[in-house]
């Protein structure tokens, strides 16, 4: 029996709390501190975080602290595009508006329910939080669903969209392990200088014989992004992909037949994507070709190496908006992009590396196909069981 109720009804409603920042005896490792910014939209929990509590926050706050199997909403800034669930006991900031389901709900329902309702989110936005987007607290608990109340079934619901979530889990981790693995490789023989035939490599001028610092704009050629004007977009699939930012697509197109024609801010396939706004350094690789944002620059190296030119990056921006030299950046510009010096070896030793990570990066979009093939299956059964078009059977 499905019926209308608030989200009040399915549990307890906690808003987190962000300790001053300016007193460090509050941040360290002893708890996970999570921020709407440490959420994926691709990922059903958090593992990872910028910041942990320390002990001494965690008991000044433990009124705040949510259990494992939370259901984390993110309610201040940009809202209705993400969530997650608390993978431990762990505590949230502000932002951050948690469910704790009570008896009668089932907390891999209430996440799925609370999923598919997600969108509606932003029609309950007050708009106060110094211009960005806000739902309170108490609206929060106001907003009406309409949910299963037989718990049996809400189980069954859960575990069935949860195998999706537990599969997509489990390709994320493997292109993890696949990305380490050629970023190792290239630690090894571009930092460590630990490469095939090292040994008898001469050091001229402190770098291996042949090879050479240069300018990133020597050896890549960047694209720097602009977002269209409105008169070039439309909602229909018969353009370009607008992509706003590394980690996902603008829900709107470009006409293809007149804007590729005027305009050249256009990233072709296989083309490295970098962040220039923050977070900077952020990286991802064209599948297709689309149009870039403002806050992007398309990359290619002059030469076709691609994958050595993604680890390349991907180790001098070893977190977001940090150079391996310890600077950070906010923003950064196409003159300070193009002036970025970096160490090229030679030829044949980038074509080795290139040829190996290559066939990793072939492997990791193998997973990443099987991600976007499950996450489109879950989402097409979402609503269906939601609104019990589709009966889940079998047993719990």
């Amino acid at each position: 029996m499905r019926k209308t109720i608030t989200i009040g009804e399915l549990g307890t409603v906690i808003t987190g709390k962000t300790p001053p920042t300016t007193n460090k005896n509050y941040y360290g490792d002893y708890a996970v501190f999570i921020k709407p910014t440490d959420i994926s939209e691709q990922s059903k929990y958090t593992y990872e975080t910028e910041e942990m509590y320390s002990k001494v926050a965690a008991e000044k706050y433990k009124s705040s602290q949510i259990p494992q199997g939370a259901i984390c909403v993110p309610c201040i800034g940009t809202i209705g595009t993400k969530m997650t669930m608390a993978p431990c006991d762990c505590y949230t900031n502000q932002s951050i508006n948690s469910i704790i389901c009570n008896e009668n709900y089932d907390n891999e329902y209430v996440y799925y329910l609370i999923k598919h309702f997600l969108p509606g989110l932003k029609s309950y936005n007050l708009g106060t939080a110094s211009g960005r987007e806000y739902v309170s607290k108490s609206n929060f608990e106001k907003i009406e669903l309409v949910a299963e109340q037989d718990k049996t079934i809400q189980i069954k619901i859960g575990k069935f969209l949860s195998r999706y979530d537990s599969l997509i889990e489990n390709y994320q981790k493997q292109i993890k392990l696949l990305e380490e693995a050629a970023q190792r490789l290239y630690k090894e023989w571009f930092v460590d200088l630990r490469f095939p035939g090292h040994e008898n490599t001469k050091i001229v001028n402190g770098l291996p014989e042949g090879w050479e610092k240069k300018t990133l704009i020597e050896f890549t050629e960047i694209i720097m992004g602009q977002s269209p004007k409105s008169e070039y977009y439309n909602n229909e699939f018969n353009g370009l992909p607008f992509h706003q930012g590394v980690g996902s697509f603008g829900n709107r197109f470009v006409v293809d037949n007149t804007y590729s024609i005027s305009f050249t801010r256009i990233a072709e396939p296989n083309s490295v994507l970098f962040s220039v706004r923050a977070p900077v350094g952020r990286l991802n690789i064209t599948k297709n070709r689309v149009v870039i944002g403002r806050g992007l620059a398309a990359m290619t190296h002059k030469k076709g190496f691609q994958s050595f030119l993604f680890y390349l990056l991907k180790e001098r921006f070893f977190k977001d908006n940090i150079i391996g030299n310890g600077a950070i950046f906010a923003s950064i510009s196409k003159d300070e992009l193009h002036k970025l010096v970096f160490t090229t070896p030679t030829d044949d030793l980038t074509i080795r590396f290139n040829t190996i990570a290559g066939n990793i990066d072939d492997e990791i979009m193998k997973a990443d196909s099987q991600i976007r093939l499950l996450t489109e299956a879950r989402d097409r059964l979402l609503p269906k069981l939601m609104s019990g078009e589709i009966e889940v059977g079998g047993t719990a």
